[in-house]
């Protein structure tokens, strides 16, 4: 994948661009297998490859200059934005929609949030897309000035913008380096975004975690289901669940599942999700997961968890170590925090393991593994 923005040295995110697609899989997938070792004679399966560009479903833009002349895309090292709105790793349907969002801060007087002068409204333009083509659009303001603003232009956008399928104002108005606040105002009827990921469909919410790269997730849900199905366990925790992509996923007759999500949004996604698709038997919690783990009566047969980038930490390590658990699935999108997890967990061993890349061009990674008592 070639970039301009890289090229002329506006935009280093990307820190893989320009290696062969090829060679980046290949590394991540040695370092992964490298790092993770120690932990078992796993068999590991061939990495998932991602398209090379089009493949990011949500953006997260920082909104610069003037409402005459707005930039949708990063800050630079003044503290002053630079217009990334044809970056190449988001998707199409993406890139076609900033630049009506940009004529619609223009039209719409949405004074552009100056970092250095700590002054204006407007902070941030998110943006995600569902593998229908349907938008969520959020507006990152300080105000509810701004809602107004966006909630009278609302009409003529939507004109302009068929897809957007969900659209919010988020209010942050603190200076931070925090990307959204608490409190989200719908405008739009709709309030989810729906998310095919082959027989489910996810409710994604305002506030709520999914991972950036559609297709890349459709299989590692299918990875992990097939996992989970050949255990055939009676009953399983999906532990930090997002909108309950793992537990919907792995739901099955007689099969207990719970899932459980620091964001209460997240968790009514998830519900929302599980009654659509006629799931009783899976259920959700808003809460700590380390915290549920520790106070729980009884522990499942099988757990899943899909921890940020932290890992899960030495506490509910330490309670897997010494629950009656028999197997874990760790998703990790960081395989050094997988690895001080895993050297906390000395009765488990990896007995397969996958890479998945979610994130080509970078050094990121989504690393998942089944563990098994020794």
């Amino acid at each position: 994948m070639d970039c301009s923005y890289f090229d002329a040295g506006v935009c280093r995110s990307c820190t893989l661009m320009g290696v062969p697609y090829a060679e980046q899989l290949e590394g991540k997938d040695r370092l992964a297998r490298e790092l993770l070792s120690p932990f078992g004679d796993a068999v590991w399966l061939p990495p998932v490859a991602s398209a090379e560009a089009g493949y990011r479903n949500k953006a997260k833009m920082v909104v610069g200059g003037t409402a005459d002349a707005p930039t949708i895309g990063i800050l630079g090292e003044a503290g002053r934005g630079v217009d990334l709105r044809e970056c190449g790793i988001c998707a199409p349907g993406i890139r076609a929609a900033l630049p009506v969002l940009a004529g619609f801060i223009t039209r719409q007087r949405l004074e552009p949030y100056s970092v250095p002068d700590r002054r204006g409204e407007l902070k941030f333009v998110l943006v995600t897309e569902s593998p229908d083509g349907e938008l969520m659009v959020r507006f990152v303001a300080r105000s509810e000035h701004t809602v107004a603003r966006v909630k009278a232009g609302l009409d003529g956008l939507l004109a302009e913008l068929p897809r957007a399928r969900v659209v919010t104002v988020n209010l942050q108005p603190e200076h931070k380096a925090v990307v959204e606040g608490d409190t989200d105002v719908v405008l739009t009827r709709e309030s989810a975004l729906p998310m095919r990921m082959g027989p489910i469909s996810l409710r994604l919410r305002p506030q709520s975690f999914f991972q950036t790269n559609t297709a890349v997730a459709t299989e590692l849900y299918a990875q992990v289901s097939s996992w989970v199905d050949e255990i055939a366990p009676a009953s399983v925790w999906d532990l930090y669940c997002g909108v309950g992509g793992f537990a919907l996923h792995v739901a099955a007759p007689g099969r207990r599942v719970v899932g459980v999500e620091t964001s209460r949004e997240a968790v009514r996604s998830a519900r929302a999700s599980a009654s659509a698709a006629g799931l009783p038997q899976v259920a959700f919690r808003a809460g700590d997961a380390t915290a549920f783990a520790l106070g729980a009566v009884t522990a499942p047969e099988l757990v899943i968890v899909n921890p940020p980038r932290r890992g899960i930490g030495a506490e509910l390590s330490a309670w897997l170590e010494g629950s009656d658990v028999r197997s874990v699935v760790y998703s990790s999108c960081n395989p050094k925090s997988l690895a001080h997890d895993l050297a906390r967990m000395s009765s488990y061993s990896i007995r397969t393991g996958r890479v998945l890349d979610m994130f080509p061009q970078t050094g990121h990674m989504e690393v998942a593994v089944l563990l098994e008592r020794r």
